[in-house]
């Protein structure tokens, strides 16, 4: 025969009521235990669900195994942000020659080069409010003077909290000619968005005459892009600032040095000396 709804209820209340109480967890006091490696210690006790008793463990080994786990957190996130520089490196495509290259390994000796350094870290310490107005850097010097050095250890220095790129005028002139091709899997406004919009550029090479009026037209179609939309940019020249100005352009120089300032780099390569010490 079958119960209804409400005698179905009284007998779950009835079986409820009938059933002894069971406590979630049972304090079962101190008592002293051994541990294998640093001898007697309190233990404090529980029982859960009136059968598992849980003792807590010696307090060194607890210790031990806690500073233990931070340490491999420590070494995980390490290693994860190691990851994501070298990632950042490769993405930044900085030439092997310059990768480590930092901040505290420039040789700044004179008053000029130091200078130069400190602009450099003034630049990377005040870097988002550089980049809100836009702001870049000129290095203006003879080849073996530091210029890229300096620019590629900024760029390291700002990483992995902001991105960049490096390259050559040249570098972007035979990127864009890549795009012409066929099998090309990009194209060229593509290519041409990605050295307008990166967040650091450093250009290097500005100023070595190449290619035809067309090809001089995309690199400083990029420039312009760059100035307009805020962008903050390192640019590296062997050329003085007359020299500059003729290569790129009265418009566009006036344009760069509104928001650019210009960093001398007016000392002897460091070339001879390099060569004299590896000898």
């Amino acid at each position: 025969m079958e119960r209804s709804s409400e005698e179905f209820g009284r007998s779950v209340d009835k079986a409820i009521t009938a059933t002894t109480p069971v406590t979630m967890r049972e304090q079962l006091g101190d008592r002293e235990m051994e541990c294998s490696t640093h001898g007697a210690y309190q233990s404090a006790g529980a029982r859960y669900m009136g059968r598992r008793e849980i003792w807590t463990p010696c307090p060194a080994c607890e210790e031990k195994r806690l500073a233990n786990e931070r340490q491999a957190e420590a070494q995980k996130k390490a290693d994860a942000a190691r990851r994501e520089l070298e990632y950042q490196i490769g993405e930044a495509a900085i030439p092997p020659r310059f990768i480590g290259r930092t901040l505290d390994n420039f040789n700044a000796i004179t008053p000029e080069q130091q200078s130069a350094l400190r602009i450099a870290r003034d630049f990377v310490q005040d870097f988002e409010a550089n980049a809100k107005r836009g702001n870049s850097l000129i290095f203006s010097g003879l080849p073996g003077t530091g210029k890229s050095h300096l620019a590629t250890a900024m760029l390291q220095a700002l990483m992995p909290k902001h991105c960049g790129l490096y390259t050559t005028c040249m570098g972007v002139i035979r990127t864009v000619r890549g795009t012409w091709r066929k099998d090309s899997e990009r194209s060229e406004q593509q290519v041409l968005n990605l050295f307008a919009e990166v967040p650091l550029l450093v250009l290097d090479e500005i100023g070595v005459q190449y290619g035809t009026d067309g090809e001089q037209t995309i690199l400083f179609d990029v420039l312009d892009r760059r100035y307009r939309d805020m962008k903050p940019s390192i640019f590296l020249t062997n050329q003085d600032k007359k020299g500059f100005k003729e290569f790129i352009g009265e418009r566009t120089f006036d344009r760069l040095t509104e928001t650019s300032r210009w960093v001398p780099f007016d000392w002897a390569s460091y070339r001879p000396q390099a060569r004299k010490e590896a000898a």
